[in-house]
């Protein structure tokens, strides 16, 4: 069952109704929301990079070369997960199964280098907690339109016709058909007239050690009357983000919590600006947490029941990167 920070959703709810400017960020549980002003952000010295949203200032590093070494579990540790999920999908509990794993790091990059090195659409920072790069949306509200931008499948650049193997796969296309409907449902619960408006589109990710192609697709629809200027009421029907957890989402979470040997905490959450008028917000993922001396990347995918574990250990481990080039 769900502890959700209800105070903290209708907190929300009060700053946009009242068009109050302000960034939150909400873990994965929804049992922590952040909520913050611009002079929060300033105090606080939380760094935002958003496409219309931004509190950094031009940095300089001194140049050196980066070092970066991970440490994923063993593909047998990998597999007593994987095995849960499997189990669980072979049961019908679940058809799709969003399964990650958390993975020692060691880089002579601080998480400050990190945030203003990297390249991605969202980039978020806080101080001696963490840091990430995420290509993906969550949702966008303009003029009550909302929109959402399911990215699942990835596939290595450097394979032959990777955009038509990824495309074409079986696997990786009943993954992404999952996702879309689900978030299709989703969307429904909170907006009228919802509508898909583009399919498979494929982003190219550059990275320093690989190249990948991501899949994803756009949903639109008119926010309910009930719905507007709640922010709060909003993300809290419309969390957990169903790219990162699976369907169907209540039993697919009972399964992540049982597979998974780590708290996600913000991890998979979602982080976003409300600007007074419009929202855009995404996903936490390509995310990292420190942990005293420690850090710690988390990764992982869409499990289905075409999955292969070689394949999925694979991909797990190839989401460990840095966009830096």
């Amino acid at each position: 069952m769900l502890k959700i920070n209800e105070q903290k959703f209708l907190e929300m709810d009060e700053l946009s109704l009242q068009k109050v400017p302000f960034f939150f960020v909400i873990d994965f549980l929804m049992e922590n929301v952040l909520i913050f002003s611009q002079e929060d952000l300033e105090a606080q010295k939380i760094l935002v990079d958003f496409p219309n949203f931004k509190n950094v200032q031009p940095f300089t590093f001194e140049t050196k070369g980066v070092t970066w070494k991970s440490f994923p579990q063993s593909k047998e540790d990998y597999q007593k997960g994987f095995e849960i999920v499997q189990n669980h999908l072979k049961l019908g509990d679940s058809y799709l199964i969003n399964y990650t794993c958390e993975t020692l790091i060691e880089t002579n990059l601080s998480l400050e280098e990190i945030f203003y090195q990297s390249e991605a659409k969202y980039k978020v920072l806080l101080p001696e907690n963490f840091t990430f790069f995420s290509p993906e949306t969550f949702v966008e509200i303009k003029n009550q339109e909302i929109f959402t931008h399911p990215m699942k499948g990835t596939i290595e650049a450097s394979v032959p016709n990777a955009i038509d193997e990824l495309k074409n796969s079986v696997k990786e296309k009943a993954e992404h058909y999952t996702v879309v409907d689900l978030l299709r449902n989703d969307l429904s619960m909170v907006a009228d007239w919802v509508k898909l408006d583009e399919f498979q589109r494929i982003d190219f990710l550059k990275t320093r050690n690989k190249n990948l192609y991501a899949m994803s697709s756009e949903i639109s629809g008119k926010v309910k009357p009930e719905f507007q200027n709640k922010i709060g009421r909003l993300m809290k029907t419309l969390l957990p983000a169903g790219s990162i957890l699976g369907a169907p989402k209540p039993k697919t979470l009972e399964i992540i919590l049982e597979a998974e040997t780590y708290e996600r905490g913000f991890y998979t959450g979602v982080c976003g600006y409300f600007d007074g008028e419009n929202l855009d917000s995404c996903v936490m993922i390509r995310f990292i947490q420190q942990n005293g001396e420690n850090l710690t990347f988390r990764s992982g995918g869409g499990i289905t029941h075409l999955s292969k574990l070689a394949d999925e250990y694979q991909e797990m481990k190839n989401k460990i990167y840095v966009p830096i080039h």
